[in-house]
């Protein structure tokens, strides 16, 4: 089956707590990873640290995650590996073919993410009208920027 995209890598790893100061303790300050930014959200209830391991195109991302309101929704903090995000060379191109292809996609679209680039994500359950969705796993689907679509591509 021909695809209109193609999948480049790992971009980022979502990691969720109560509270992100422990998550800081191991990946930070026992794993060494830095901190590159942080990102706060009402509509996605969240206030993450952004870390990264790696430098250039083969930086991956990992996200240390903390709910706004734990009582609110999306829940980051209810699931640890909260999600996995991939690079993909044409997000609309791939957002487009993997809809007419049974796969379901969470509400919100392709939209700006915490790191600038756009994103959209892959449901962790299917439904009846979409039979494909991440099996238990929220999937981010990233738009990769033009070195490392060059560096992994």
């Amino acid at each position: 089956m021909t695809k209109p995209y193609r999948i480049l890598g790992i971009q980022q790893i979502a990691i969720g707590g109560p509270d992100k100061a422990a998550l800081r303790k191991l990946w930070v300050d026992v794993l060494g990873l830095q901190v590159t930014g942080n990102f706060v959200s009402e509509r996605e209830n969240v206030d993450e640290d952004i870390c990264a391991i790696g430098q250039g195109p083969h930086k991956v991302e990992v996200d240390l995650m903390q709910p706004l309101d734990p009582d609110k929704k999306p829940a980051v903090h209810a699931t640890p590996l909260n999600h996995v995000g991939l690079w993909v060379d044409d997000l609309p191109k791939a957002v487009e073919w993997m809809s007419a292809n049974g796969v379901r996609f969470a509400p919100g679209g392709i939209r700006k993410g915490a790191a600038g680039f756009d994103i959209c994500f892959i449901h962790p359950k299917s439904n009846d009208e979409f039979p494909i969705g991440g099996e238990g796993v929220l999937i981010e689907l990233v738009q990769a920027p033009a070195e490392v679509i060059a560096a992994l591509g």
